[in-house]
């Protein structure tokens, strides 16, 4: 691995070495050489979670797992035209901002495995423990600080966590702050709808932790029941346990495009072919990755780990604001 100087990427543009991008003499899976077999660069993410793969003419995204197989997806073109048919969102982070009580629920399951309830983890294991499934995150800490303990214990551990802090905190309880609408969400989203933009959001979130918090915010903001607000709301599923079968939603979310090109073609029924009329809102590397591969203009928005993540060159535009974003909307930038 080499810092990146420069490479061009078909349909993402090029990238210097400011861009937070790292240079690769072979993809991950070894697949890919660069320099062979019509292989002209191939660079990863900050994070190393995906890598690009560029032939000169054309481009692939490659989604890594630490418990599954990699996937290939080809890379698009993405514009910006108007009139702008629907506005995808993220939900922790972006709408809420919550990602430090899931941060918090992971250390608390991996200190359950370890047996040690003095576990803290250092700030270089953020961008691992955010962003992604929790089983992507879960396995992350195994293979840093107990190797050889069991996946399917830490996803106990972890729903064990969940189930009671989202009990306390339906009931009134639980903890301070843990669900905090993002500042400037409300006005952004009735904007939206009084320019006549569906709303679509999305989250890699299990169902049993998310709903929760698209509820209290909601309340928080006043804003009534969500089912009624949005367009199309899509979340991972429901978990695989003991006595329940599961849904897809531990091996597909983000990074992989999956989340959003449904909650685009299904959720709001806009068909592929017209995507350039839809634009996405993350505030994490995971989530802006999968925006960029389902084949959407990508909109960072500031306070995840965009730039920790070293994904900030595949965002169309990074904005601090949702005041900021919607004069994009507005102008009709690209």
């Amino acid at each position: 691995m080499e810092a990146l100087k420069s490479a061009h990427i078909p349909d993402l543009g090029t990238l210097g070495s400011d861009s937070g991008f790292r240079f690769l003499s072979q993809t991950d899976d070894g697949r890919f050489l660069a320099g062979k077999s019509g292989v002209a660069d191939i660079v990863e993410t900050g994070d190393g979670k995906v890598e690009f793969v560029s032939f000169g003419s054309h481009s692939l995204a490659c989604v890594k797992s630490a418990v599954a197989s990699p996937a290939y997806y080809p890379i698009y073109p993405v514009r910006l035209d108007m009139p702008l048919k629907a506005v995808l969102m993220d939900l922790d982070g972006t709408t809420v901002r919550s990602e430090e009580f899931w941060i918090w629920i992971i250390q608390l399951s991996i200190s359950s495995l370890m047996g040690n309830p003095k576990f803290e983890f250092e700030d270089a294991d953020i961008p691992f423990v955010s962003g992604h499934s929790v089983t992507e995150h879960l396995q992350y800490c195994i293979d840093k600080y107990c190797p050889g303990k069991s996946l399917e214990a830490a996803r106990n551990f972890y729903f064990e966590h969940t189930r009671r802090e989202m009990k306390e905190i339906t009931e009134g309880r639980g903890r301070d702050g843990a669900f905090t609408p993002s500042a400037g969400v409300k006005d952004f989203l009735l904007a939206l709808k009084s320019a006549g933009i569906k709303i679509g959001l999305v989250t890699s979130g299990l169902y049993e932790k998310a709903w929760p918090e698209i509820l209290s915010a909601f309340k928080t903001l006043g804003m009534g029941a969500p089912e009624d607000f949005y367009d199309a709301i899509i979340s991972a599923g429901f978990p695989l346990h003991k006595g329940a079968a599961g849904t897809l939603g531990e091996l597909s979310p983000k990074p992989h495009p999956w989340l959003y090109s449904e909650t685009a073609v299904v959720g709001l029924g806009i068909p592929f072919a017209e995507r350039h009329h839809v634009l996405g809102i993350e505030d994490s590397g995971a989530g802006v990755c999968a925006i960029r591969i389902a084949g959407y203009t990508t909109v960072g928005i500031g306070g995840g780990n965009i730039i920790e993540s070293g994904t900030k060159s595949l965002c169309c535009h990074y904005k601090e604001t949702f005041a900021d974003i919607l004069k994009i909307i507005n102008g009709g930038t690209n």
